[in-house]
């Protein structure tokens, strides 16, 4: 996990800083939230595939059909579920964070965001990969998906205020 911190700070730090100006948006209200959408819209993929993957388990898997609510699941489908869970409160904290980034930063800084959504699609990717072989298979994915998000919206917080 410290790992994890140490590339999202590191990657972090030198998109907010490091991007040339003529790489970002406009300072406008509409570009900040096209990229924070956009960027949102990255991340947003996993959430949307993880769906996918357990609608489909379920679909053709008959001990899984009538869905969690109805039966104690496969391993699969509770794994899948798992995966699903953790995605969707990450992708939902992300959402509400890159949208307040992109309102609050300086226009300079906001080659962050996009740089966090490639992050968050890596950690998931990650994270899903390693979920089954157990928690140190998955925690670099994990910590991934979570810690750039945490800095921006630590960023944000002493932005705002």
């Amino acid at each position: 996990m410290l790992s994890a911190l140490a590339v999202s700070a590191l990657v972090l730090g030198a998109a907010a800083w490091l991007i040339p100006e003529t790489w970002l948006p406009a300072d406008t209200a509409s570009a900040r939230m096209a990229l924070a959408a956009r960027s949102t819209l990255f991340a947003a993929f996993w959430l949307l595939a993880t769906i996918g993957i357990l609608a489909r388990h379920r679909f053709f898997t008959p001990a899984d059909i009538d869905g969690s609510g109805l039966t104690t699941g496969t391993d699969m489908a509770r794994i899948y579920q798992a995966v699903l869970q953790n995605t969707l409160e990450q992708t939902v904290l992300a959402g509400f964070v890159y949208a307040s980034f992109a309102a609050l930063a300086p226009d300079r800084m906001l080659g962050a965001l996009p740089v966090a959504a490639v992050l968050f699609w890596l950690g998931r990717a990650l994270f899903w990969h390693g979920y089954a072989k157990g928690a140190g298979a998955r925690a670099f994915g994990f910590a991934l998906t979570f810690y750039p998000t945490v800095m921006l919206f630590a960023a944000t917080v002493i932005l705002a205020f």
